[in-house]
C-alpha cells in the first residue's frame, strides 16, 4: 500500500486513531468495537476538525437512500455510541459538541496519523482530578516538557534545519474538574518562561497563545498566523499523587511530527525527580543538554500552584489596561503573594501595575509609584536575574524619575535575562521613542510583536510611536486595526490625535463618541479636537465640564494640558505644564515629540521643562 495514502486515511486526535481504510477506531493502539454507521459519523466530523456538520449533511451521507425509520432517534443513537467509545460527555464533551438542532461539531484538534502513529506514546486518558493541591506539580511538569523540548529545537533535523521559532499551545486538561483548568494553564505558562530564556530560540508569548486555547484551527494555519517553525501541545492529568504529561513536537514546516512522549511521576521529591528526568530523557534522544541549561533545570524553585493561579489571573486583568482592570490585577497579585510571599514574578506584576495605574485612570501617580519602585525591588531581591523585574524598574526610572539613562540600563539588562520578554521589548520600544529614536524604538516594538503578535497593547502602541514620528496614515491604519479586533480597547481610540493632526476632524469626533464622555481623557480629548477643528463654543463648554470634574479630586494635570491647547489658552497650558512637573506626571515623558505640544515648543518656558525633564540633548 502506498504509504502517504495511507497515512492519507488515518486521523488522529488524543490517544485515538480512526483508520478510514480499515474502518477500525483505536485507543492507544487498542481495537475499540464501534459499529459502522457511528464509525462514518466520526469520520464525517473529523474530517471537518472545528467545522459545524449539519443534521442534514450526515442524513445524506450516512443514510443516503433514505433508508431510515426515525432519523432523530438513529442519529442520537449514533452519537450516542460514538460518546461511549471515546468516553465522551455530551454535558462536557471534549471531542464532539451538539450545535442546538443544526448539528454536531467535532472539538478536538486531528492530524493526519503517520504509518507509525500507533506505536507512539498517546495522549494522557481522561481521569477525574482531585481538587487543588499546594504542590510542586506545576515545576515538575514544566522541566519535563522544558527539557524534552530544548533538546529537540537545538537537534538538527534531517534534512529540515534547526527550530529556531515555536510556540507552545495550552495544554488540555484532562481531568473532569475544571477547577483544575488554571493548572494546566500554570504549565502551559512555565513551560513558555523556560523556553524563553535560551538564547536563539525565539518564544511566542503566553498571551498570543492563550487566544488558541481549544481552537480547531490545524497546526499548520496557527504556525502561519505566529510565524514559527515548530508547534509543541499536549496534555496534562493530575490525579492524586501523581502527574501525567503527554507533550508532541511538530514542525510545522512539514506538519510532521518529531517526537512524542507521555510522562508520568510522583509529585513528592521534587528537585531529585527533576534530575532524574533530565537525564532519562537526554539519554533517550542521545544528546546532551548544556551545562547552563542543566543548571537552571535543577535549580528551578516550586511554584505553589493556588499562587501561580492568582498570578495568571492577575496578568490577564493587566493585559487588559484599564483603571478597574489594573486595580483588580493588583487585587489578583497580592493573593498570589498571600499564598507564596517569596514569588518573585507576582512583585513584579504588581510593579507593572501601580506603575500604569496612574495613567489609565489620571489620579496622580505619586501616590502609586512608591509602591511600584518598593513591589519591583523586592521581586528583583527574590530573583536577581528576573527580566521581568528589571522591566518593572525601568518604567518606574522612565515615567517618574525622568532618569533616562538608568531606565535604558534597566531594560537593555531585562533583555538581556530575557530576549524573549516581549513587555520589556515594547516598553522600550516606547522609551526610544520618547527620545526621538524612531528607527530603533520600530525595531523593538517590531520585535515586542514577533513575540506577542496578537497583543492589542503592543499594536496600539506601534501606532502611537508612529504618531509621535509623525507618520500619520501609518499610525491612523495600526490603530484602526486594533479597533476592528476590539472597539472596546481603550487605548486605541488615541487614533483621535493623529486624525486630528491629518484634519480628519469628523471622523475624530465620532470615535469620541464611542468613548465614555465622562472620563477626563475622554472630556479632554473632545476639548482638544473642538478645539482644533475651530469649534471654540463647543471646546470651551467641554473644558469647563472637565474643569468641574477635575478639581473635585487629585486627577494628574496632563489631560489638562491638552484642553488648554486645545482652547487655545496659552497661560493655562504652562500652568498645567509646571503642575503636571511638580506631581512627575508621566504626561510628560513624550515632550520631545507629540505633536499636540506644537503650539508651545518656541516658548522658552517650554525648552526650560524639557531640560528639566532631562529631554533637551
Amino acid at each position: 500500500m502506498d504509504l502517504l495514502a495511507e497515512s492519507k486515511s488515518k486521523y488522529q486526535f488524543g490517544a485515538f486513531t480512526a483508520d478510514a481504510r480499515s474502518c477500525e477506531l483505536r485507543k492507544q493502539g487498542t481495537k475499540i468495537k464501534l459499529q459502522e454507521r457511528p464509525f462514518e459519523l466520526l469520520l464525517a466530523l473529523v474530517e471537518r476538525p472545528g467545522d459545524l456538520v449539519t443534521r442534514e449533511e450526515l442524513r445524506q451521507r450516512l443514510w443516503p437512500d433514505g433508508t431510515f425509520v426515525d432519523f432523530d432517534h438513529s442519529i442520537s443513537s449514533a452519537v450516542n455510541k460514538l460518546r461511549a467509545a471515546l468516553n465522551d460527555s455530551a454535558r462536557h464533551p471534549h471531542y464532539i459538541e451538539t450545535a442546538g438542532r443544526r448539528g454536531y461539531r467535532f472539538l478536538y484538534p486531528v492530524t493526519l496519523a503517520k504509518p507509525s502513529a500507533a506505536q507512539r506514546p498517546a495522549a494522557a486518558e481522561e481521569a477525574a482530578g482531585t481538587g487543588r493541591r499546594r504542590v510542586t506539580a506545576v515545576a515538575l511538569a514544566a522541566v519535563l516538557l522544558f527539557t524534552a523540548t530544548y533538546v529537540l529545537v537545538h537537534k538538527r533535523v534531517a534534512g529540515e534545519g534547526t527550530i529556531r521559532s515555536i510556540v507552545v499551545l495550552p495544554l488540555k486538561n484532562l481531568s473532569s474538574d475544571p477547577e483544575q483548568e488554571f493548572f494546566s494553564e500554570g504549565l502551559t505558562d512555565e513551560l513558555i518562561t523556560r523556553l524563553a530564556s535560551l538564547q536563539g530560540l525565539r518564544v511566542i508569548s503566553r498571551t498570543s497563545a492563550m487566544h488558541y486555547k481549544d481552537s480547531a484551527k490545524p497546526l499548520p494555519v496557527i504556525a502561519k498566523e505566529l510565524n514559527v517553525d515548530a508547534v509543541v501541545e499536549g496534555s496534562v492529568l493530575r490525579a492524586g499523587d501523581r502527574v501525567r504529561i503527554t507533550a508532541q513536537l511538530i514542525d510545522a514546516r512539514t506538519d510532521q511530527h518529531l517526537w512524542a512522549e507521555s510522562f508520568e511521576r510522583d509529585q513528592r521529591d521534587v528537585l531529585t525527580l527533576q534530575n532524574e528526568v533530565t537525564r532519562e530523557i537526554a539519554d533517550k534522544i542521545k544528546l546532551t543538554v548544556d551545562p547552563a541549561a542543566r543548571e537552571r533545570l535543577a535549580t528551578a524553585k516550586p511554584v505553589d500552584p493556588a499562587a501561580h493561579e492568582e498570578y495568571l489571573r492577575g496578568r490577564y486583568y493587566w493585559s487588559k489596561r484599564t483603571g478597574d482592570d489594573l486595580k483588580t490585577a493588583i487585587r489578583h497579585f497580592e493573593s498570589a503573594i498571600e499564598h507564596d510571599p517569596n514569588y518573585a514574578r507576582a512583585y513584579a506584576g504588581m510593579a507593572d501595575c501601580y506603575g500604569l495605574l496612574g495613567g489609565y485612570t489620571l489620579i496622580r501617580q505619586s501616590g502609586f509609584m512608591a509602591k511600584a519602585r518598593a513591589a519591583g525591588l523586592k521581586a528583583l531581591a527574590l530573583d536577581p536575574e528576573l527580566a521581568e523585574a528589571h522591566t518593572s524598574l525601568a518604567l518606574v526610572a522612565q515615567n517618574y524619575d525622568w532618569d533616562w539613562q538608568t531606565a535604558e540600563k534597566e531594560y537593555r539588562r531585562a533583555i538581556e535575562l530575557d530576549p524573549n520578554y516581549a513587555t520589556a521589548h515594547h516598553w522600550y520600544a516606547e522609551f526610544l521613542s520618547y527620545l526621538g529614536r524612531f528607527r530603533e524604538a520600530e525595531a523593538e516594538i517590531e520585535r515586542a510583536r514577533k513575540l506577542d503578535p496578537l497583543a492589542l497593547v503592543i499594536a496600539t502602541d506601534h501606532a502611537v510611536i508612529l504618531y509621535y514620528a509623525r507618520q500619520y496614515d501609518r499610525s491612523i491604519e495600526e490603530f484602526r486595526e486594533v479597533i476592528a479586533k476590539d472597539p472596546s480597547f481603550s487605548r486605541a481610540h488615541m487614533i483621535e490625535l493623529p486624525y486630528v493632526e491629518k484634519g480628519m476632524f469628523a471622523e475624530a469626533l465620532a470615535d469620541s463618541a464611542a468613548l465614555q464622555r465622562g472620563s477626563p481623557w475622554g472630556m479632554a480629548n473632545l476639548v482638544y479636537i473642538y478645539g482644533r477643528a475651530g469649534e471654540r463654543k463647543l471646546a470651551l463648554r467641554e473644558n469647563e465640564r472637565l474643569r468641574r470634574l477635575t478639581s473635585s479630586r487629585h486627577f494628574d494635570p496632563a489631560a489638562q494640558i491638552y484642553a488648554a491647547i486645545g482652547i487655545g489658552d496659552k497661560e493655562l497650558a504652562f500652568q498645567k505644564l509646571e503642575e503636571a512637573y511638580v506631581v512627575h506626571s508621566n504626561g510628560l515623558t513624550s515632550l520631545k515629540v507629540n505633536p499636540a505640544y506644537d503650539p508651545l515648543r518656541g516658548d522658552p518656558r517650554y525648552q526650560d521643562l524639557m531640560r528639566r525633564v532631562g529631554l533637551s540633548h
